[in-house]
């Protein structure tokens, strides 16, 4: 049967702690994770008022002329922070597929309260802990930015109880690998379409997440997300108020061996009627594991008649792959 919207699962049950509710919901997300790898929550517990304030400074801020964006520029390929500009990625390229840049502006933030340290200071942690790029304008970007970016991480770590459970694991067993993430925000901002796309030109083009799990919230202007089912077709993915989109990325597929999937997805045009008016935003939230985590199958996930189809690599070398490979 084709599936036709992507499931909401109301995840307080599990939340609340009781186990009849958390056996539920762990049974809710375990089957969407293994028919597509998309799900909508509600029931998360995130403060309305901070949504809405995020997605007004996020969408303050796009509104600025350029040279205030500019200000923030990203520094380098190498350093995931700060403001990139329009047509400054390609996300397919993650996955060697050749296309036009993608037609959308972002803002990429990483960790806040960083501790000092070797781990987080030495060579080998690269750029996962460098200062975050902070504008000038809107006034309260930086406080409100700091504030959800604390928040999506504790949600995250919840998802990530509620996947350990669904896997019949110990429901912290996922935290030794968290405890010093490198979880990052992305802003992103899907202008009117003046001019014609190029052709296999895409708002965002096919990919999957790099890391754990992705939470998402967007508006529902034309020209939107569709995430694409196991069995090859397109399913539009309609967010509804209170809710958060969520979808697990490449390292629950590796730490399943295949059982979850790593959904591919896009951000699609809008039709042409709407092109020049459907400005679109969306606030995702890259929940990522520790730089050295070290990702390997599951021992349930595998065994003599399925062995395990991934050999184990540390989690900033994957990443590191896949982000440069986006870089125009």
């Amino acid at each position: 049967m084709t599936m036709k919207s992507i499931p909401l699962i109301d995840i307080s049950p599990f939340l609340d702690g009781t186990e009849a509710g958390m056996e539920a919901v762990a049974r809710e997300v375990k089957q969407a994770c293994e028919e597509i790898g998309f799900f909508l929550i509600k029931g998360h517990g995130v403060d309305q008022k901070l949504i809405d304030a995020t997605y007004h400074a996020a969408t303050d801020f796009f509104h600025l002329p350029l040279a205030d964006k500019l200000e923030i520029k990203q520094p380098s390929p190498q350093v995931p922070r700060g403001y990139t500009p329009f047509k400054g990625e390609t996300l397919s390229a993650s996955l060697g597929k050749a296309a036009p840049a993608d037609l959308k502006e972002m803002i990429d933030l990483g960790p806040v309260d960083v501790p000092g340290g070797s781990y987080f200071e030495g060579p080998q942690a690269g750029h996962f802990f460098d200062d975050n790029l902070w504008p000038s304008k809107p006034a309260a970007f930086k406080d409100i930015m700091q504030a959800y970016y604390r928040r999506m991480n504790r949600l995250g770590n919840d998802l990530m109880s509620i996947f350990a459970y669904a896997l019949d694991l110990p429901d912290n067993f996922f935290f030794d690998k968290l405890d010093k993430n490198i979880s990052a925000v992305r802003l992103i901002c899907y202008p009117e379409q003046k001019e014609l796309p190029e052709p296999g030109q895409l708002r965002g083009g096919a990919h999957t997440d790099y890391g754990t799990l992705t939470i998402l919230m967007s508006d529902k202007a034309a020209g939107g997300l569709q995430a694409q089912h196991r069995d090859g077709y397109w399913v539009d993915v309609v967010i509804e108020p209170g809710t958060y989109v969520v979808n697990i990325g490449d390292i629950m597929q590796i730490w399943t061996n295949d059982q979850w999937v790593s959904t591919m997805h896009r951000v699609v045009n809008p039709p042409a009627e709407l092109a020049d008016t459907s400005r679109r935003h969306s606030v995702v939230f890259f929940h990522q594991p520790n730089y050295d985590a070290r990702i390997e199958t599951l021992p349930s996930c595998y065994d003599a008649v399925h062995p395990s189809k991934y050999q184990p690599i540390a989690y900033h070398e994957h990443w590191t792959r896949k982000w440069l490979a986006t870089k125009n």
